[in-house]
């Protein structure tokens, strides 16, 4: 089971602690804060005992969404919850009446690019250098999904 909440200034060291386990060059703490005080759209996802096993943080632009962060703790990768948290934003994007979703990936993250493909996202271009590297920068990877087009596609 996961249950979505809303994030909050509580969540945080936790939230923190599983940025820093899952990435090399994780958001800081002062990330996450900013985040909440711009008001962004922010969630854990919790197991049935309240434990967070992941989060996402969404961004509003007029008519788009820009998902900033989705992240799944090491330990519970690979179970389909980031694919739950997606589908949680995909469908939450939707009722904000946003057109498209974007976000940017690492290049060498192949496992999330493959989710984002399987959910329908589509590459739009490539950021050069745009990410931290253990050797200088890396490329990210800007993908979309264009919400009209999905909508049209769960009709067929």
């Amino acid at each position: 089971m996961l249950l979505p909440r809303a994030m909050l200034d509580e969540d945080l060291h936790e939230v923190h602690a599983i940025e820093k386990a899952a990435n090399r060059f994780p958001w800081s703490l002062k990330n996450f804060t900013d985040s909440l005080d711009s008001g962004h759209y922010a969630w854990v996802y919790c197991d049935s005992f309240d434990v967070v096993i992941g989060y996402a943080i969404i961004q509003l632009v007029m008519d788009e969404a820009h998902l900033l962060n989705l992240c799944v703790s090491p330990e519970m990768q690979g179970k389909g919850y980031g694919r739950r948290i997606l589908e949680h934003v995909i469908d939450y994007s939707k009722t904000r009446s946003a057109n498209l979703i974007v976000l940017e990936v690492r290049r060498s993250n192949q496992r999330a690019q493959n989710l984002y493909l399987q959910m329908g996202f589509n590459e739009m271009s490539i950021r050069r250098g745009y990410y931290p590297a253990e050797q200088g920068r890396e490329d990210a990877i800007l993908m979309g999904l264009d919400l009209s087009m999905l909508s049209l596609f769960n009709e067929l």
